[in-house]
Parts: structure tokens; sequence; C-alpha cells
């Protein structure tokens, strides 16, 4: 079987790499876990190992040459169909007779690979930094469906992000290898295919185990083996002058349960598909509304609604709901359960609480807010609370400090990676605009739309997940004033942003007027932050915040 080796991810980032050196050549036997090529990316020189174990068959890229990640670096045939190969480099023609054939009592267990090549294993690539495992979420295909290249086949959860795994090459689904709710290990099977254009091993298993015994009766000429070669695949081919054997034994009805399977399968975006698991809602029974039949949210939202009006005698039945039931903590969630007990355990928090006087900023906003819509910029309040941190920042740049595990080091950054707590339905993210004091207020709104979207669909990039120093929870914008944030470790500072409310204030005249009003909260590492030095920094902070032009004068 000849298959392609794809490069995997091999560093946070690395998109392509420069091949340096072969250690091996064309033709060359080698197994499993052997070095195969050393490759430089920006970072660091690695070597490339094998997976299988077989003969290389072509090197795809030259010494110098740069190699792309995900695509593939050489093929190789495996072990398992050197059989085959040998059989094509060796005969022209291979005659076989009835009375030659397999006996029963030949063990059989290997024949399906000899024969078919064209079932191969599709095996789970890393999917993130130090990440050996994740759940399978929801599988997007069946067994038996045709596929094609860079279709999507599984939603699975990583403790950081929901990953969706698309296929390498087109074929059909052969088998599943988890279950919905398992766990699958990173460079493991995660499912088998047939390849394009390659018999399935199941014929193949027919044609090489069962066919001796149809073909007793029903050929008595001779068969002959043709053997097909190209460049990129190996298969058997069996012809017959009289009658194929194909014919003899395949079922007609066999392809219908997959063909039905392929004509009910729902049109649906993973968020779509979460929202129905969620609702134990049978999203192929959803009509969707969308173009081609696309199921939204909404649709799901309203056959929930339908199915829950059902007659009183059938709600009377299934109206015993248990008294409690168990749920594994597990993903996102499990991992922010551990970061937040990490967090209280071991940094002495302390909680300074403001006000800040929004109404010139709001007013601002507005103004730009409707200026730059013709260009489909979404400007909200965050890049302003982000920037007029960034600017304090450079006046107090403890508050932007990270200690070390024992308390005897404390490490400065000059770079403010400010992350945004955000409420996904996969749990609790917070991805980090990368240097906040390089960008404009633009660029950040631009940034912060981005990453909002991404983390609300599960879908951010570890990157981006990565490196933080300060943290925006912006709690307000579901409700509540004050809060106690948590300390997001190994950060020394959070902010909690509360509601907007319109509350009346003195003005300098004495006179009593409408201001919008929002309630901020402070929590410090107090091994070292001291109230003093929040209470300083939030004080500049605020000025930037009431007073827009302050903030301008300060931007470089």
């Amino acid at each position: 079987m000849s298959i392609d080796f794809i490069l995997p991810d091999i560093g946070e980032g690395i998109v392509e790499c420069e091949l340096v050196e072969w250690l091996v050549k064309e033709g060359d036997s080698i197994v499993e876990d052997q070095p195969i090529a050393d490759v430089m990316t920006d970072k660091a020189l690695v070597q490339i190992p094998a997976m299988h174990s077989g003969v290389i068959e072509k090197l795809y890229y030259k010494q110098g040459d740069i190699a792309k990640v995900h695509a593939p670096l050489f093929s190789m045939i495996t072990n398992d169909a050197q059989p085959n190969a040998d059989l094509n480099k060796n005969m022209n023609t291979v005659e076989v007779k009835a009375s030659d054939s397999i006996p029963e009592s030949a063990p059989t267990a290997k024949q399906p690979k000899a024969i078919s090549g064209g079932a191969i294993d599709f095996i789970l690539p890393d999917i993130g930094e130090g990440i050996v495992e994740c759940e399978l979420v929801e599988w997007l295909v069946k067994e038996g469906d045709s596929i094609v290249e860079d279709q999507p086949i599984a939603d699975v959860m990583t403790d950081k992000a929901l990953v969706q795994i698309p296929a390498m090459h087109s074929g059909v689904v052969e088998k599943l290898f988890y279950k919905q709710g398992e766990i699958a290990k990173v460079h493991a099977p995660l499912f088998s295919m047939v390849v394009e254009g390659v018999a399935s091993s199941s014929e193949a298993r027919v044609t090489a185990v069962e066919a001796p015994s149809a073909m007793a009766n029903t050929v008595a000429s001779q068969k002959r083996v043709e053997p097909v070669a190209k460049s990129d695949e190996a298969k058997l081919v069996v012809s017959s002058k009289s009658s194929t054997v194909k014919t003899a034994l395949s079922n007609p009805n066999s392809a219908e349960p997959a063909q039905a399977a392929t004509k009910g399968k729902a049109i649906a975006s993973p968020a779509v598909r979460r929202v129905a698991r969620e609702l134990n809602v049978n999203i192929s029974e959803v009509v969707g509304s969308g173009k081609k039949g696309r199921v939204y949210k909404d649709d799901v939202l309203a056959f929930e609604q339908e199915a829950n009006h059902i007659p009183s005698a059938v709600s009377a039945v299934s109206s015993v709901v248990p008294a409690s039931y168990v749920e594994k903590i597990k993903g996102i969630k499990a991992v922010m359960a551990k970061a937040m007990v990490e967090s209280v355990s071991t940094i002495p928090h302390f909680t300074y609480c403001e006000e800040i006087d929004m109404t010139e900023l709001i007013k601002l906003r507005l103004e730009l807010k409707a200026l730059y819509a013709t260009q489909d910029i979404k400007l909200t309040m965050m890049p302003f609370f982000m920037k007029a941190i960034s600017l304090a920042l450079k006046e107090f740049p403890v508050i932007n400090s990270q200690v070390n595990d024992d308390c005897t080091e404390l490490t400065y950054f000059n770079d403010h990676n400010i992350g945004m707590a955000v409420d996904s339905k996969i749990g609790l993210l917070v991805p980090n605009i990368k240097q906040v004091q390089t960008k404009s207020i633009l660029d950040l709104a631009a940034d912060i739309t981005r990453l909002t979207n991404d983390a609300r669909s599960g879908r951010v990039q570890s990157s981006d997940l990565k490196g933080g120093t300060i943290t925006i929870s912006n709690i307000g914008a579901i409700g509540g004033t004050v809060a106690t944030p948590i300390i997001n470790k190994p950060e020394s500072a959070i902010v909690a942003l509360g509601k907007l409310q319109t509350l009346p204030r003195f003005n300098d005249k004495g006179e009593v007027e409408a201001r919008s009003i929002m309630q901020v909260s402070w929590s410090g590492d107090h091994r070292v932050i001291d109230g003093g030095s929040i209470a300083r920094f939030c004080n500049l902070w605020k000025s930037f915040l009431e007073k827009p032009s302050n903030m301008l004068v300060h931007m470089s």
C-alpha cells in the first residue's frame, strides 16, 4: 500500500521548514520511529521519524527545499503491502485456476491488507502544543460515507479549544475507531478509509477468500490478475473472460444504506450541532431553512419547542425526572477548575474598587462608530479599555509583572499582552492580544472582533491563549456592578468591568446631572502589588477613560 507521509506540526505557528538532510534514500527499507529527515524551522533543528515500517518510494523534496507543514513529505510502501509490490514487479500475468484457490483452512487475517492496498488509517495529528489526547465530541460522517479531501470529519475537544479534523484524502470511510465522548489519542488512528480509486478491504477480502468457492461452480476457465501500476497507488484488478466474480458475489442492495445515510445527512455548522446535542435533538430530523437545507440554530430551537408540545398522555409518562444526575467535568471546564484552585490557593488576592465616569468616552465612541461602520470595523468600548491600560502600564510596570513560584524573582514584561475573558459555549476562554502598546484603537478593534468570534465558536488558536500578562473580564456585559475576579495565574492583576449605569452626579457647578457610570473591580497579587500601587495605577487608567483627549496626548 503506497501512502504519503504528511509532515506534522513541528512547532507553534510554524507552517514551513527547510529540508536540511535526507537520512534515507528512495528504495531504502525503514522501520517505525526510524529517523527519516532533518528539517530546520526558524527555531530549531527537528528530526522527523517514520510512523510505519516499509520501503521508501519517493522523496518529494530535495536538500535545501522548503517543505510545507500538513503536506506530503515522502511516500512509502508499508510492510503490509509489500507482497503486492513484489507481485507487480516480478509478474506481468499470474495464472490462477479454481483448483489452486486458497484452502479454507488457510489463515485469512492478513489477506485483506495484502490484497486490497486501499484501506489506510488516518492518524490523528498534533492539534496543539503539549496535547496528547482529546475528546471525540461529534463525528460529522458515518461509516460508508463518501468524503472528499479537506471535508470536516470530526469535532474534537482539547483542554484549550474545539478543533475540527479534516480529511487528507478523498474516498470512503471504512471504520470509526472511537465513539462520541471517548478520548482519542494524538498520533494514533482516528478512523480508517478507502482512498478514492482503490478497492475497499472488504471487497478485496471477498475476492481473495470467498471467491474460490464461488468460482468452482461458475468459472471453469482461467482467471488472471493484471497488475495496474501507478505512481501514487498500487492495486490488483481481477478480470474474467466469461464473467466477473464481483458481479456474482456483490449484493445489489449493499450501497443503499450508505446512500440513504448520505441523503439524510444534515448540513449544519459545529456550533449548531452542539446546540442540537445539548437539547437532545436529532439534527437529521430538523428541516433546515437555509440554502440547500442548511440547518440554523433557530431551526433546532423551533424543532425542540414543537417536540415539547406532545399529548398529555405521553408527557405524563415522560414526566418522571430523576432527583439528580452526574456530569463529568472535562475539557475547558476541567482546565478552568484546576486553574482557579491553583490561583486562589497560591496567590494572596486583594480587591480594589472604583467608579469611572464614561460619559465623554461613550460620546466619542458613538461618533467614531458611525464613521468606521462603513469600513466594516466594529468599534466597541474594549479597545479603549485596553489602550488605556497599556498607557498606564508604562508608568506602573509592576502591574505587568509576574513572580516565580517560590517568590524569589519578579519578571517585568515590556510587551502588554492583554487578555479578555470570553464566556464561550465550551467554557471560559481568555485569549489575549499581543503587544497592545504598539497598536492603534482600530488595530485593537479588529483583533478583538477576531478573537471574540474565534472564542465563542470554540476555535481560538492556542497561540492566542498563551503569553498573557494582564486580563480584563467584562462581566458587566451580562450584569452586575462589583465583583472579586480571580487572577489568571501567573499574571499579577485582573480587572472586572461592571455594567454601565445612568446615575445622578454633581457637576463642577454643584448641579445634579445624569452621567454614565461604570464600577470596576481590580484584583492584585499582594506578594508584588500593594494597595497604593494599584490605586495610583487605577487613577491614571481612570483619567484616560474619563478624558479621552488625555489618552490621545499620551499615545505615541
